[in-house]
């Protein structure tokens, strides 16, 4: 769990240290006073990545030219739940507390020169030690669950996906490898889709590439199978029965040949991972016909949908790492519905949870909470 995370130059925060109990924390503070943002740091801390900037660089404060995340990350000493409900200490998994750090810059640093000299736009370290994102990534586990994951359902492919290797890279090494291999290969063989149509280059160039995006697409698209039948054997929720059809694109020499006119013609790769989907599926209890939650699901269903999904993630990982993760609420008690916010709160205090609202009010329904107002 995190024990305590300073920010320098990091948005809006020019020098700041905030402390989370191993419970519950509440972040208190009108709109547009920072409360995402700590959110964002605590994720970046646990990726490597930001669920929020377009451009990394927009996390270093404008009127800076380096930002500084670390976070203080301590064992899990409340344990995990029994069968019965009661908490034991997980010693199987035991690993020690580490400092994490990530640096962030324009590319750009003034070092009293004519001209400013380049430098690393991010820099990942782990007790101060520089780490590669495959090996700083999944050191601390989250699952966040934010307004904009209730577009989950109805919105692009590439947000599904995004949640897919958000999910796998914190408890696969091998997957984080993978994926990484993988978005390289994919932007070269483009590459060489474009010259081929465009300057007349051989196709036998791709043969290397094809080789590479077979191997990886496979174990990514394995490991997106396995997460999505965790999620399908996870409970329903009052009485609604939620499922997610796996709409793979499978990649392999035979399917690559078989595209090979349209993908010269296009300059892009049309099969494989990268063109994955999920669908979200509904089922009343009474009734055994299955809907597309997209197309014919409500809203409040549709919220339901992404609620069950993240009681999935929250499962997965703990199941494959042996860690519960912390969880990260950003505002999204206001999302939803009195019966949703309960079932919310039921999970709250089953691990290290840090809650952000604008609603004072609301740190009345905790007894014992860690109380940071902005």
């Amino acid at each position: 769990m995190i024990q305590k995370i300073r920010l320098t130059n990091f948005r809006n925060f020019k020098s700041k240290i905030f402390d989370f109990s191993p419970k519950t924390t509440v972040i208190v503070g009108p709109n547009a006073s920072g409360k995402t943002n700590i959110l964002e740091a605590i994720f970046l801390l646990s990726t490597g990545k930001s669920f929020h900037a377009q451009i990394e660089e927009e996390m270093v404060n404008y009127s800076a030219e380096i930002a500084r995340i670390s976070g203080r990350i301590t064992n899990n000493e409340l344990g995990i739940m029994d069968e019965k409900g009661e908490r034991i200490l997980n010693t199987k998994y035991k690993i020690p507390n580490s400092n994490l750090e990530v640096v962030l810059t324009r590319g750009l640093i003034d070092v009293g020169n004519s001209r400013p000299e380049p430098v690393a736009r991010k820099k990942m370290l782990v007790n101060g030690v520089s780490r590669r994102l495959i090996d700083f990534a999944g050191n601390f586990k989250v699952v966040l669950f934010a307004p904009h994951d209730l577009g989950l359902v109805t919105e692009s492919p590439s947000l599904r996906r995004k949640f897919l290797d958000n999910v796998l890279s914190q408890v696969d090494r091998e997957y984080r490898r993978a994926i990484l291999s993988y978005e390289k290969g994919l932007r070269q063989r483009n590459k060489l889709l474009f010259r081929i149509r465009d300057e007349g280059l051989s196709r036998s160039q791709l043969l290397f590439w094809n080789q590479l995006l077979v191997k990886n697409g496979d174990y990514i698209s394995v490991k997106r199978q396995e997460f999505i039948d965790f999620a399908n054997a996870t409970e329903a929720l009052n009485d609604q029965l939620f499922n997610l059809e796996y709409d793979k694109s499978a990649i392999s020499e035979g399917r690559l040949e078989q595209y090979a006119e349209e993908e010269v013609a296009a300059a892009t790769t049309l099969v494989g991972p990268h063109r994955d989907d999920i669908q979200f599926k509904i089922q009343n209890s009474k009734f055994k016909i299955q809907r597309d939650l997209s197309r014919y699901g409500s809203r409040g269903e549709q919220r339901m949908g992404v609620l069950w999904l993240k009681l999935a993630e929250l499962a997965f990982i703990e199941e494959k790492s042996g860690e519960r993760p912390t969880l990260l609420l950003d505002d999204i008690l206001s999302e939803l519905d009195h019966s949703h916010r309960e079932i919310v709160m039921g999970i709250v205090g089953n691990q290290q949870t840090v809650i952000t609202t604008a609603d004072p009010h609301f740190i009345e329904k905790f007894k014992r909470v860690e109380i940071i107002k902005l």
